[in-house]
């Protein structure tokens, strides 16, 4: 799909699957170097937006965790003081988010990992003392009303009054209708990840989305434009 008025490649959920699909079987980039390149565009997308301060990233367990994580590498490469709150079991990460997890893990960068929404209490104090809160807890594949504890999860972030990246969608917002769950997150900035996707044209997605950022993951061109039935 294509916004014809502004010359927006757009996907939807599919769409966006397939491309990660193709770019990996087909061309052969491995998945683990597409989510390297989503991280490492979501930091470099923070350090022009300003950071005076810690940031604070919210990972969930699929992928969109997984970019989490390496956006903490990265800024934490770049001497910025970051922090991790994983609102998941380590122990259920899988393939490149599990990866990227480890990784954290023996870099030394701090990691907390918040489980129960009783850890909602302590989860307060960590946005608190934070100057940005990046949504990394639910992407693209999530539909529906996010459940317990992530629910209660966006509920503080949106209440406290720090400023939110989220990476790829605001969580709990749907990515082909641009309907917003209750809660959803209500971003200042959201990077998205090769192209916006469909539920973003939604005029009720506009005070979700914030201010919205494409960010390159390595994908060629001419594999997009396939993806969305461009002509060559």
């Amino acid at each position: 799909m294509v916004d014809v008025a502004g010359n927006t490649p757009v996907l939807d959920r599919k769409q966006a699957r397939e491309l990660d699909r193709r770019a990996t079987e087909e061309l052969g980039i491995p998945s683990i170097v597409l989510m390297e390149n989503a991280g490492r565009g979501a930091a470099d997308l923070l350090c022009r937006l300003g950071i005076n301060g810690t940031v604070l990233i919210c990972c969930g367990r699929g992928n969109n965790g997984g970019d989490g994580f390496v956006l903490a590498r990265h800024l934490d490469l770049r001497g910025y003081p970051v922090r991790v709150a994983l609102w998941a079991d380590p122990a259920t990460l899988t393939g490149d988010a599990d990866t990227n997890y480890h990784i954290l893990v023996r870099s030394g960068i701090p990691i907390k990992v918040f489980l129960t929404e009783q850890d909602c209490e302590h989860f307060v104090e960590e946005c608190r003392n934070a100057a940005w809160i990046v949504d990394a807890l639910l992407g693209t594949g999530s539909a529906g009303k996010p459940r317990s504890p992530i629910d209660r999860v966006i509920e503080v972030i949106n209440q406290s009054g720090v400023p939110v990246l989220a990476l790829d969608l605001p969580s709990g917002l749907d990515c082909d209708t641009g309907d917003a769950a209750v809660p959803t997150v209500r971003a200042r900035h959201t990077c998205t990840f090769a192209a916006w996707k469909r539920g973003f044209l939604a005029p009720q997605a506009k005070e979700f989305l914030g201010e919205v950022h494409v960010a390159d993951i390595g994908v060629p061109r001419s594999l997009l434009q396939q993806i969305l039935g461009i002509p060559r």
